[in-house]
């Protein structure tokens, strides 16, 4: 059985990262951001943490979904 392990971020982090766009829908090309986290997806607990998502609202109000892997924190 996987060990379960801690996201590394919370809600309220600010991140930096890349967008994630669907490998079927390259309508949008993946851009660099930075964001504060508004949410964090399910699957983090090891079983698919390398698919594990979180949301970021940009300074503009938009928010952008990212893999947990492809995000760090801001400096």
């Amino acid at each position: 059985m996987a060990r379960a392990r801690r996201c590394p971020y919370t809600v309220g982090d600010t991140v930096t990262g890349i967008t994630y766009v669907d490998p079927d829908d390259r309508r949008e090309a993946p851009q660099e951001f930075t964001g504060t986290v508004v949410q964090i997806g399910s699957g983090w607990a090891g079983i698919d943490a390398d698919r594990a998502f979180l949301w970021a609202r940009l300074d503009t109000g938009r928010e952008v979904q990212a893999l947990i892997k492809d995000c760090q924190k801001a400096p």
